[in-house]
């Protein structure tokens, strides 16, 4: 179970987007990308067969899982994840500060 899922919303702890908060866009393994944060120009040759217009292109790039923290709506702040098992078996993550459970 990862720490870190798709649809969460986060802030950068580190790098030049440092304090940015955006929502988690795709998990690849130990990278993150985040919506509208460490924004990269990409130059893209045109190819017709897959009607891809050539150009410079701006996108995500991954930021690595380590410099983001889950953001805590109730604090205001990001936070550490911890975990726990509930009675009914279920493993459910944790606000580590709190204990207040992130997914119901």
């Amino acid at each position: 179970m990862n720490r870190i899922r798709k649809g969460d919303q986060v802030i950068i702890i580190a790098g030049a987007d440092k304090g940015k908060k955006g929502e988690v866009v795709r998990v690849a393994g130990d990278k993150v990308i985040v919506q509208n944060a460490n924004i990269i120009k990409r130059h893209t040759k045109p190819n017709p067969q897959a009607n891809v217009a050539g150009g410079i292109v701006e996108r995500e790039a991954p930021i690595h899982i380590s410099n983001v923290m889950l953001f805590n709506q109730a604090s205001g702040k990001g936070e550490r994840i911890g975990f726990k098992v509930l009675e009914n078996g279920r493993k459910v993550r944790v606000f580590r500060s709190s204990g207040e459970a992130i997914d119901a």
